[in-house]
């Protein structure tokens, strides 16, 4: 039987860097509670919204993009919330509400009983046409 993974601060499971969806999967898998059911859903969403999608963990975080080695988005999990970033996410409309002191990056944050599709549906459509971000 293999380890269970390590629970970092804020429910994070610490994963190995890797491409593609097993990686992503054992991440999500890791996730305790209720934030495990938003991780799900965020995934699935973003795979329903853009089929190509590439993924990996890198940092113990799930990363998500169109373009090799490029990233739009990722999520990661804090004691209260689902963090998800949009790397070009001060190019959007409307704009998430989570300031970032790097660039153009901004979040939004996911709390229990707070998923909004319709919203993330539309910032993900937006974030696959702007530049992707090598990280």
């Amino acid at each position: 039987m293999a380890d269970k993974p390590v629970i970092l601060s804020g429910d994070n499971p610490q994963i190995a860097k890797g491409d593609g969806d097993a990686p992503v999967a054992a991440w999500i898998d890791a996730v305790p509670g209720w934030k495990q059911d938003i991780c799900r859903r965020l995934d699935a969403l973003i795979v329903a919204t853009v089929p190509s999608v590439r993924k990996a963990v890198k940092w113990n975080t799930p990363m998500y993009g169109v373009e090799e080695g490029k990233w739009f988005t990722s999520m990661h999990c804090y004691t209260k919330y689902v963090r998800v970033t949009f790397f070009e996410g001060a190019k959007m409309e409307p704009v998430p509400a989570g300031a970032s002191k790097v660039g153009n990056v901004r979040y939004n944050d996911i709390r229990e009983d707070c998923f909004d599709d319709s919203q993330l549906i539309s910032w993900i459509r937006q974030a696959i046409v702007l530049p992707q971000t090598k990280v």
